[in-house]
């Protein structure tokens, strides 16, 4: 993945925070964000840039536990106070880990539930203050199409990602006398650099071609832009709402 080549502007003057920026769709989403202007925190554990991105470009680095709430605060309000304010959040980060329910433990369960569910909940209550400093903006919650089918081994994931589209309903109607609009994106299947050899693999190729409409995985682009459009667009209307972007797997399974 490389920084994209330079756009229009229309995130010019406006600073958004990415947790788990550092691979994958998050890395994606601080790329393209990035890309068409806007002033980009990239949340990590590590506190670096994303992979691809140009050192000189709108990046704003910072290290990001979102199991911790220290370090959450820490993070949020030294981009904020960096970029000279905080316009929106994209909640990313993400963990899976796959047990069988009959064996699985709960400090797995939890350590899933943490990072997926409960780090929005604290990331969204962080930004907060400076969202309605700035007189409102948007919160955009990575889900998964996960949250309303069942999947064998996957029972923290699943619900962890149910939770977020709980979140994301409860903090929209909560919010929206501060001008502050709230939206879940569910991807379905997307390979990233982390997933490349598994998607790349015979078997999956033909699982996907049967399962999927499009008989393919979606690309971090894909999900990338979808984000990008919903700040640069500035859509407060909608809010509340979980968009799936799956390639129409979950509707025609």
């Amino acid at each position: 993945m490389s920084d994209p080549a330079p756009s229009s502007s229309p995130g010019k003057g406006r600073a958004i925070a990415v947790t788990g920026s550092s691979r994958g769709i998050g890395a994606g989403i601080a790329l393209e964000l990035a890309r068409r202007g806007f002033t980009v925190g990239c949340l990590s554990r590590g506190g670096g840039l994303p992979d691809g991105a140009d050192p000189d470009g709108p990046y704003i680095p910072h290290t990001c536990d979102v199991t911790d709430e220290a370090s959450i605060k820490a993070a949020i309000d030294g981009f904020a106070k960096d970029a000279g304010g905080l316009n929106g959040v994209v909640n990313n980060a993400g963990l899976m880990i796959e047990e069988k329910s009959a064996e699985l433990s709960r400090a797995t369960f939890e350590a899933v539930m943490a990072t997926n569910a409960t780090s929005v909940m604290l990331v969204s209550r962080d930004a907060f203050p400076h969202l309605v400093a700035a007189g409102g903006g948007g919160i955009v919650n990575i889900g998964s199409f996960w949250d309303k089918i069942g999947v064998s081994r996957n029972a923290p994931y699943c619900a962890s990602k149910a939770a977020i589209a709980a979140i994301t309903r409860c903090h929209a109607v909560e919010w929206a006398r501060h001008g502050i609009h709230v939206v879940n994106i569910a991807p379905g299947y997307i390979e990233t650099d982390m997933n490349h050899e598994f998607f790349e693999s015979e078997a999956t190729k033909e699982w996907l071609r049967q399962r999927s409409p499009l008989g393919r995985p979606g690309l971090v682009p894909d999900v990338a832009k979808l984000v990008a459009a919903l700040f640069c667009e500035d859509i407060p209307f909608l809010t509340g709402e979980t968009i799936y972007i799956d390639g129409g797997q979950a509707v025609a399974n």
